[in-house]
């Protein structure tokens, strides 16, 4: 049954994200159909889709294949809990293949449902793997500052955003905040004081007692921080230097869409766990996958691991999963992220001259314009979704800029469409802001 667009949720028995409880939420889009990079709501209007959701849909939406390999697998088995005893070959034959993807060498992989629970089994096997391997209790990890890492206990105490703490106490204390890798506002000596920071943490803390160090090889909910280039190696040897393992959340950067299958290896991260998510199966199913490298299996070894989920391994998430993979594989959808990204922030860049933008960024298919906080802009910023909308683009409110994570499979019609809406927005933004101060 079609509902008229916007709908307003007051009369459905849903708790929403974002929303303030109790009180009528604002109204918000139906979505009824999707396709490529292209969304339809309920009153039939398209949009070009700049979020991927949440950055998950690399393939675009209405893959026919992933419908067919959920369909085929769920006709032969569903799925088996992987607790339970037996394995599937889905299970399997993903796990070789990300195995030989993975930027962590000799990979074995644990699966997960999403990329918070993979952040909690990184933080787990970094602890157990130091416990196990020298009897040590690590229980301190390095997190950046404006990072995010999930939603679940761990992973929001590795969380460094304000607002999902509010109301349940305070931070976890053996997370170690460090200032986040942003080169424009560090300048050209971020990374020796970046480092600075790290080594005086560290020797605050005790090395002996830190387990791990999480970090974004692209920050993308602090606004798609491209870290200044050499941070990620001067970070892995001052790391190594004391033994503390490094986790890589790739959970948004991950299979393509900065231009490689994993944005590690561009930015120089030798990393011991890879987190993954999101775009392992384009968001069709909730699955991830947690890379295991060969030193912490080493630290293992001899290990009884008892960790997992219900639906570690779920059979039909990992044929989606691989038939996901062929899509990004044949169709070059790394390489293709690459090409529009780099154009699109081409494209973008003249936005710097305006005053009231701070900078405009981005690796791949992760891009971002940032007009600060400025009081004035950030509330004419409010607008700004539903202005877009009307020009064919759905462009979410984020305060103080605007987050681009498109599918991988926009066309260059579509990214010329987002570029002159965009453009056009902010410099009304601005312009607007500006008048009325």
């Amino acid at each position: 049954m079609s509902v008229p667009a916007p709908v307003r949720a007051t009369g459905y028995p849903i708790l929403l994200p974002n929303a303030v409880v109790g009180r009528s939420p604002a109204a918000r889009l139906c979505l009824v159909r999707g396709k490529g990079a292209v969304l339809w709501d309920s009153a039939g209007r398209a949009l070009i889709d700049t979020l991927a959701g949440l950055g998950q849909c690399a393939v675009g939406y209405g893959r026919e294949e992933l419908a067919e390999a959920a369909a085929a697998q769920m006709r032969e088995l569903s799925s088996y809990p992987l607790h339970a005893g037996p394995v599937n070959e889905p299970a399997l034959l993903l796990a070789r293949r990300l195995a030989d993807l993975s930027p962590a060498p000799g990979s074995r992989v644990s699966y997960t449902s999403s990329g918070s629970e993979g952040v909690e089994t990184a933080l787990k096997l970094a602890r157990l793997a130091h416990f196990h391997h020298s009897g040590q209790h690590r229980p301190f990890v390095l997190a950046l500052e404006g990072s995010y890492h999930g939603a679940t206990a761990g992973a929001l105490a590795v969380t460094a955003r304000a607002e999902v703490h509010q109301g349940l106490g305070p931070p976890s204390r053996h997370t170690v905040r460090l200032t986040r890798p942003d080169p424009h506002a560090l300048g050209p000596d971020a990374v020796p004081m970046l480092v600075c920071e790290l080594e005086r943490a560290i020797e605050r803390v005790g090395p002996g007692l830190i387990s791990a160090f999480i970090g974004e090889p692209v920050m993308g909910v602090a606004g798609n921080v491209v870290p200044p280039p050499g941070y990620w190696p001067a970070v892995r040897r001052v790391l190594e230097a004391h033994g503390i393992l490094l986790i890589a959340d790739e959970v948004a950067t991950g299979y393509g869409r900065t231009g490689d299958w994993f944005a590690s290896p561009r930015h120089g991260i030798n990393p011991d766990i890879v987190v993954t998510a999101k775009a392992l199966t384009s968001g069709y199913l909730p699955m991830g996958a947690v890379l295991v490298g060969r030193r912490v299996l080493d630290m293992l070894d001899g290990f009884p691991l008892r960790h997992g989920f219900t639906a570690s391994g779920h059979a039909t998430g990992a044929a989606v999963a691989l038939a996901n993979l062929d899509v990004i594989e044949r169709e070059g959808l790394a390489r293709r992220a690459a090409g529009t990204g780099g154009r699109m922030l081409a494209a973008l860049r003249p936005l710097e001259e305006l005053p009231w933008v701070r900078e405009v960024r981005g690796c791949g298919l992760m891009l971002a314009v940032d007009f600060g906080a400025d009081p004035a802009v950030v509330e004419r910023a409010r607008a700004l979704p539903g202005r877009a909308a009307e020009a064919g683009v759905l462009i979410p409110h984020a305060a103080g800029m605007i987050r681009l994570t498109p599918p991988l499979v926009l066309t260059d019609a579509q990214a010329e469409q987002i570029v002159d809406v965009v453009t056009a927005e902010v410099r009304r933004l601005g312009s607007a802001a500006r008048t009325s101060g």
